[in-house]
C-alpha cells in the first residue's frame, strides 16, 4: 500500500494535468507570439495607410489678412476660404511597387507568425517527452535506490556477525549516496522542465501522458514558414529597389481649387470692397532630370539589400534541406534504438521471472529479487524513453518538412 501511495505521488500527472494538445494550445498565448501578431497587424495597418495616401485628397483652409496701409488691390482687410481636391496621376510606377512591397511584407510577417507557432509547439513536444522520459528514469532510479538500501541493510547484518569487513558496508553505503544523488538530479531536470514549460505557455501546467505524434515521412521536402518568410521579405526588398527607379521618371497630378474672397476696403477712393469666388483646374508635371546620381545610388543601395538576404535565404533554404536529412536519419536510428530496448526488456523480464521463482522457493535471497527487479525496471525505462524520444524525432521530421505540428498530434 505504501508503495502504492509513493507511485501515485511520483506520478500525479497520470491523474491529472494537460495533455500534448493542450499545451499546445496554451503556448498560442507567448509573448513571443503575440508580439509577432502584433507586427503583422502594425503592417496591414502602414499599407492601408499608405494606400489612403494614393487616393484623391481633399483639403480646406482659411485665410484672414489686415495691413496698416491700402492699396490698390491690397484692401484693409480681407478674408479667403479655399478648398482643394488633388490626385496623383502617374508618379513614375513606384505606386505599384510599394504595393507589392508591402503585400510581400505582410506575407513575410504572417509566415513569421506561423513559424513562431510551429517553433513553439515543437520546444513544448521536446518538453513533453523529456518530462515523461525524466519520471520514468526517476521510478526506475528509486527502485534502484530500493535496491542498495536491502543490500546495506543485508551487509550490515553481516557485519555484526563478523563475516563481512567494514570497507563492503562503506562501499555499499557509497552506492546509495551516489544513487541518491543521481535522484536529485533528475528531480532537478523535472523541475526544470516544468519551468520551462510554464515560461512557454504563460502558466503552471502539469503534464498528462498519452499524447502521440503521427508519423509522417516523405521523400518530398516542403518549405518551411521560416524560409517563406524570407522568400517574402526578399522580395519586398526587390520590389523596394524597383520603387526607386520611379526617380528617372516624371510625376504627374491633377488638382481643383476653389476658393471665396471677402475684400473689404476702408477707403472707396482706393477700392471697392466686394465678395467673390474663384476655381482653379490645373495638371502639373514634375520631373528631376539630374540628382547627382540620387536615384541610381538609392536603387543600388537597396538592390544591394536583396542581394544581401538572397545570400542569406539560399544558405537557410539548404541548411533546412540538410537538417531534414539528418531527422530522417535520426528516426531511424530512433527505430532501431527502440528495437535493442524491446529485446533488453525482454531479457530482464525473463530473468526477473526466473529469480522471482527462485525467490519464493527460498533458493535466493531478496538482494537477489531486487537486484533482478531494479533490472526490469531499467529496461522498461530505457524502453520508454527511446519511444518518447522517437516521438521528438517524429515532430522534428514534420516541422523540418513545413508543416503544421499542431496537426499531428493525437
Amino acid at each position: 500500500m505504501k508503495k502504492n501511495f509513493v507511485f501515485m505521488m511520483m506520478v500525479p500527472f497520470a491523474l491529472f494535468g494537460a495533455n500534448l494538445s493542450e499545451l499546445v494550445e496554451l503556448s498560442k498565448n507567448n509573448k513571443m507570439i503575440d508580439a509577432s501578431q502584433k507586427v503583422l497587424d502594425a503592417t496591414k495597418a502602414e499599407y492601408k495607410s499608405v494606400k489612403g495616401g494614393y487616393l484623391p485628397s481633399l483639403s480646406i483652409g482659411a485665410s484672414y489678412q489686415l495691413r496698416d496701409k491700402e492699396r490698390l488691390g491690397s484692401p484693409d482687410n480681407s478674408t479667403a476660404m479655399y478648398g482643394t481636391l488633388s490626385y496623383t496621376i502617374y508618379d513614375g510606377g513606384a505606386r505599384g511597387d510599394i504595393y507589392d512591397t508591402y503585400e510581400h511584407s505582410i506575407n513575410s510577417a504572417a509566415e513569421s507568425l506561423a513559424d513562431h507557432k510551429n517553433r513553439l509547439a515543437l520546444q513544448v513536444v521536446n518538453y513533453y517527452y523529456t518530462y515523461l522520459s525524466l519520471v520514468s528514469q526517476k521510478e526506475a532510479k528509486m527502485k534502484e535506490i530500493e535496491q542498495l538500501q536491502a543490500q546495506q541493510e543485508r551487509l550490515e547484518r553481516f557485519l555484526d556477525v563478523g563475516t563481512t569487513t567494514p570497507d563492503e558496508v562503506q562501499l555499499i553505503i557509497s552506492n546509495v549516496e551516489s544513487a541518491n544523488v543521481m535522484l536529485h538530479e533528475i528531480e532537478l531536470n523535472i523541475q526544470t522542465i516544468l519551468h520551462n514549460l510554464e515560461y512557454t505557455v504563460g502558466k503552471s501546467v502539469d503534464i498528462s501522458e498519452g499524447s502521440t505524434i503521427k508519423e509522417f515521412i516523405t521523400k518530398e521536402q516542403g518549405l518551411r514558414s521560416d524560409i517563406q518568410a524570407l522568400e517574402y521579405q526578399m522580395q519586398a526588398l526587390l520590389s523596394t529597389a524597383s520603387s526607386k527607379k520611379s526617380g528617372y521618371y516624371p510625376t504627374l497630378t491633377i488638382s481643383d481649387t476653389y476658393s471665396k474672397y471677402d475684400l473689404d476696403y476702408e477707403s472707396s477712393a482706393i477700392g471697392t470692397s466686394e465678395d467673390y469666388s474663384q476655381n482653379v483646374a490645373s495638371l502639373n508635371l514634375t520631373w528631376n532630370i539630374f540628382s547627382f546620381g540620387e536615384t541610381k545610388n538609392a536603387y543600388q543601395a537597396s538592390y544591394q539589400r536583396y542581394l544581401a538576404l538572397k545570400s542569406e535565404y539560399e544558405y537557410e533554404k539548404n541548411k533546412a534541406s540538410v537538417d531534414l536529412r539528418l531527422a530522417l536519419r535520426s528516426y531511424d536510428i530512433g527505430k532501431l534504438k527502440i528495437a535493442s530496448a524491446n529485446a533488453g526488456l525482454k531479457a530482464a523480464t525473463s530473468a526477473y521471472e526466473a529469480i522471482k521463482s527462485k525467490f519464493q522457493n527460498g533458493i535466493v535471497d531478496n538482494v537477489a529479487y531486487l537486484e533482478a527487479l531494479s533490472n526490469q525496471s531499467d529496461a522498461q525505462s530505457a524502453l520508454k524513453t527511446a519511444q518518447y524520444d522517437l516521438e521528438i524525432k517524429k515532430a522534428n521530421i514534420i516541422y523540418y518538412n513545413g508543416k503544421t505540428l499542431e496537426e499531428f498530434i493525437k
